[in-house]
């Protein structure tokens, strides 16, 4: 089980690499892994885009670890106004730019204490779950659960375990839930990095109320969604 120091690492982690996050998700920099790994990553991407689209979480949304405003963008397709909460204000900051719109509230708050105080029609997070660590992921559902209107929808995509989703300069993690990460300046954090089995995920939401199914595309994604 990680300490709350290692918790709080990840968190500077994450506002370290604000500005360079983008070159993640579009294959720049450290991350571009050449043509046809690219377009493939671009073509998956935009499978669990559409697949979001079709889901259409409208209403009142909640985007959990709404990071730079990739997601964000998608959601206001169908959401009529959207809470993003983020432990980063860096990442909160290029989102309010980004998606520059004043149907979005920006909170910023460690997922790990915040509750929500309100309810909302649809949740969704991006890229989240495989920073919770096993022994939280039941006390997250739960916290998905008492931000929901029955009967509420919710949404969520991350990472499947692959050599070519992450940095050059990075290893695959290995079993267990810290690993060492690189930004573009040398510098080294030690993270969070679980891929949380389907089936366990599907689980743990059971318990927790939520009948959660899950979807993965060819290579570089799991996304899932509440039944219909």
């Amino acid at each position: 089980m990680p300490s709350r120091a290692e918790l709080d690492e990840m968190i500077t982690y994450y506002r370290a690499r604000a500005a360079e996050y983008d070159q993640w998700f579009y294959r720049q920099g450290r991350y571009n892994r050449g043509q046809a790994a690219n377009a493939q990553w671009a073509a998956e991407a935009a499978q669990v885009a559409a697949a979001l689209d079709e889901f259409k979480l409208c209403g009142n949304v909640l985007e959990l670890a709404s990071g730079t405003g990739i997601w964000t963008q998608k959601l206001l397709k169908h959401a009529d106004l959207i809470t993003a909460v983020d432990a980063s204000p860096e990442m909160i900051e290029i989102n309010r730019h980004k998606v520059a719109s004043d149907r979005v509230t920006h909170i910023q708050a460690d997922l790990f204490q915040w509750k929500p105080t309100t309810k909302f029609d649809g949740v969704f997070c991006g890229f989240w779950l495989s920073h919770v660590p096993p022994d939280r992921l039941g006390a997250f559902w739960c916290m998905v659960v008492e931000a929901l209107k029955p009967p509420g929808k919710v949404f969520f995509v991350d990472s499947l375990a692959s050599p070519t989703s992450t940095a050059v300069d990075h290893d695959l993690p290995r079993p267990g839930q810290l690993h060492l990460r690189k930004l573009n300046d040398g510098r080294e954090f030690r993270i969070v990095k679980v891929f949380h089995a389907p089936d366990e995920i599907e689980r743990v939401a059971a318990a927790a109320g939520l009948q959660i199914v899950t979807r993965k595309t060819t290579e570089y994604f799991l996304y899932g969604h509440t039944a219909d």
